[in-house]
């Protein structure tokens, strides 16, 4: 680890590294231990197609842009499921390793990188899917008082709830319905807009419940990730009272418990979100420097400098009992890249590029 970051380097890396495929798809992380990547994950490659997006527009490569647009693709052609009319978890699907599911979230996020390729390239293909996968959300997963978190794959039945964060709702979920706010924004669709709006209201009396939300540690730090999802669906929203003091406090619960658990274990996503959330918020709730100097310096230190063309530019998943864990994480790379570029252009005023 150099502690210093590169955009560069990370770029390279993600055009290089072999963690997306030659068809566009990207797996879920690279383990530098089995020398293996995961298998493509279609939540993952969203999440490419919008930090190749983010690149393209902080530097003007149009290697970037010509990536992006593969990623797209693959999004469209493979990993869109026409006949059941939402994206499967994997891809192929089922698979050794997967069942075969469906995930709110990640539909919402894949919708939200196809957007940042549309407002690109115009594409007129990108916003009819995004508009498709969309409504299929509030057909498929809109269960009376909230959304199903998984439904299993072809009947669309709900997957048991268990007390995992990722097999409930919760607050975490308005990121991915931030897909419907940036299509309403751009269709002028207003029943996509009241969807995302509804279930705004629904979050901002259930958030304050999300954390700690155990007592194990450990399990706490992994829940302080969508903890900061929530942050990132109140950004285009923090003209509203409510929002500003929801805000406010998911940052001071987040920001203490990370400090509290990160001597045992702690994720650089979390550092990156945090850190990305204190900046991008910085014109209502004023920036802690301190703390974010504090968390942009633990974050440098995730990016990996070696050799190795499957780990040099990108960030490693976090660090557990002192030693670091040794996963080259797309998503964390591209909430690193993006939160240290706002960092270091912050003088500049407020971000005005959407959160990967």
């Amino acid at each position: 680890m150099s502690g210093v970051f590169s955009l560069t380097r990370a770029g390279h890396w993600f055009l290089h590294s072999g963690i997306q495929s030659a068809n566009g798809g990207v797996a879920r992380f690279y383990r530098a231990d089995l020398k293996k990547n995961k298998p493509v994950s279609t939540e993952i490659t969203g999440y490419t197609a919008s930090a190749l997006v983010f690149l393209y527009e902080v530097t003007g490569e149009e290697r970037y842009l010509d990536r992006a647009r593969l990623t797209a693709k693959f999004l469209c052609e493979h990993a869109w499921d026409g006949g059941l009319g939402t994206f499967p978890f994997e891809h192929p699907s089922p698979s050794e390793e997967s069942a075969h599911r469906s995930y709110f979230f990640d539909c919402g996020i894949i919708i939200r990188g196809l957007l940042a390729v549309w407002r690109v390239t115009r594409e007129q293909q990108l916003l009819d899917l995004s508009m498709a996968a969309a409504y299929g959300m509030l057909r498929d997963f809109h269960a009376g008082s909230d959304f199903h978190p998984i439904l299993e794959l072809p009947q669309k039945r709900a997957l048991e709830r268990t007390d995992h964060w990722s097999r409930m709702p919760g607050c975490y979920q308005l990121k991915s319905a931030l897909a419907w706010w940036e299509l309403a924004n751009a269709t002028g669709d207003r029943d996509l807009q009241a969807a995302f709006l509804e279930l705004l209201d629904a979050t901002l009396g259930t958030y304050r419940a999300f954390l700690p939300g155990t007592s194990d540690k450990l399990r706490v730090m992994d829940r302080l990730h969508p903890a900061c999802y929530f942050l990132e669906a109140l950004y285009p929203v923090l003209d509203r009272a409510e929002c500003v003091d929801a805000y406010r406090y998911v940052i001071a619960e987040v920001a203490a418990y990370l400090r509290e658990i990160a001597t045992n274990f702690c994720r650089s996503d979390v550092y990156a979100q945090l850190l990305r959330a204190r900046i991008y918020g910085a014109g209502i709730v004023p920036l802690d420097e301190a703390a974010a100097a504090e968390e942009a310096c633990a974050l440098t230190r995730f990016q990996v400098a070696e050799p190795d063309a499957r780990m040099n530019g990108g960030w490693l998943f976090g660090r557990r009992d002192g030693a670091l864990v040794p996963h080259s994480n797309p998503v964390s790379t591209a909430f690193a890249i993006q939160a240290l570029w706002a960092w270091q252009n912050r003088k500049g005023g407020p971000c005005k590029l959407p959160p990967i």
